[in-house]
């Protein structure tokens, strides 16, 4: 840890987006190896996925941004409240402007605005969405870091990174392998797979330069990440862990996902 802390938290933060784009690009190339994946499976890990962001939005996020803002002027309580609803309302605005399609859904089940834009183009960009507020996340994480501040440590920040990762891979598997179904080379599958989540990296230099510069907003932008997040849990990856019927299974995933993102972030953290 002594060698990271002598990097600058945006090139960590930098780095730490890249391992999370390429654990994407690992679940999106398992197109190689097979046409589909057993739904039972694909179910249990995206509850897996869904509870990692869940702990981590707690855990990396929301306690730290409590502990920053204690002894201020205002409660401790409120800039974790207003970032937190100022995420979800970020994501929300981002889901009413931005074209995209669901996998599985007809093309006129197509939400945002109206585009001409190819039925491709709008599936990658439901998965592409929702990628924004884990770079933020970990870049933001990697910024508290550098505060100073005794709740926000490097290594509750690499363990962030490290769960985000984890659930990285069947997010890659679920963009890649529905596209194969669609009748995509296994290549271009892979390529538009990983592709989703090459909004991480420049989403996690954003989350890290922004809180470097200007510190007194950092309580307000983790927990601006974790409402983020959690809006992307409840609204995207919860539900379609539950859409093949698989819903005890799914939850089973959910919580053995939790468990593991706070085991990382209590025993590195």
């Amino acid at each position: 840890m002594e060698t990271l802390s002598q990097l600058h938290p945006v090139l960590l933060a930098l780095i730490a987006t890249t391992f999370t784009w390429g654990v994407t690009a690992l679940g999106a190339a398992t197109v190689f190896l097979t046409r589909r994946v057993n739904r039972k499976l694909l179910d249990l890990m995206l509850g897996f996925a869904g509870g990692v962001m869940i702990a981590a939005s707690y855990w990396s996020l929301l306690a730290p941004a409590i502990e920053m803002a204690e002894g201020g002027a205002l409660p401790a309580w409120v800039p974790a409240v207003l970032g937190f609803l100022a995420g979800g309302a970020f994501l929300r605005l981002i889901d009413i402007v931005l074209p995209h399609l669901h996998f599985g859904a007809p093309m006129q089940e197509a939400e945002g605005v109206r585009t001409p834009w190819r039925r491709t183009v709008l599936l990658i960009l439901a998965i592409t969405m929702h990628n924004i507020p884990e770079g933020l996340a970990v870049g933001v994480a990697f910024g508290a870091a550098a505060s100073g501040y005794p709740s926000a440590t490097l290594a509750s920040a690499v363990a962030l990174a490290i769960g985000i990762g984890l659930q990285n891979f069947p997010e890659g598997v679920a963009v890649s392998l529905p596209l194969r179904r669609e009748g995509f080379s296994r290549l271009k599958s892979m390529w538009y797979g990983q592709l989703s989540a090459v909004v991480e990296p420049i989403a996690g230099v954003i989350g890290a330069a922004a809180v470097t510069v200007a510190r007194p907003i950092l309580p307000y932008a983790l927990s601006f990440a974790a409402g983020a997040m959690i809006f992307v849990v409840v609204e995207e990856v919860i539900p379609e862990s539950h859409a093949g019927g698989n819903t005890d299974l799914a939850t089973m995933g959910t919580m053995g996902g939790f468990a593991i993102m706070m085991l990382l972030d209590v025993a590195l953290g």
